[in-house]
């Protein structure tokens, strides 16, 4: 079994200003077997435009630099993961097709 939690992955929303501005991710340990799909839900609310990340803490270690975008429709993939900016409904989701206890 494999184990995420948003302790380790964490997105970070960076605006001009943060005034009512806001962040709803995935919430909690989430447990899957290994080789199935994982999807880390991420919506924001922002008057600004925007530049978003994903980062990811394996145990003992730092947090890394997983994947960012600020550009509207922009595919982003790293190690496996893919994300995906659509700002028409202020999403951020973080997909894995078949995750490995790796990571």
């Amino acid at each position: 079994m494999l184990s995420a939690s948003c302790s380790g992955l964490v997105l970070l929303l960076i605006l001009r200003g943060t005034n009512g501005d806001s962040v709803t991710q995935t919430e909690g340990p989430i447990v899957l077997l290994e080789g199935t799909r994982l999807t880390l839900n991420c919506t924001y609310q922002s008057i600004y435009s925007v530049s978003l990340f994903w980062y990811v803490q394996y145990q003992n270690k730092e947090p890394e630099l997983l994947l960012k975008s600020s550009s509207e429709n922009q595919e982003v993939d790293n190690r496996g993961f893919h994300t995906k900016l659509v700002t028409s409904d202020s999403s951020f989701h973080l997909q894995k097709p078949s995750v490995q206890m790796s990571d």
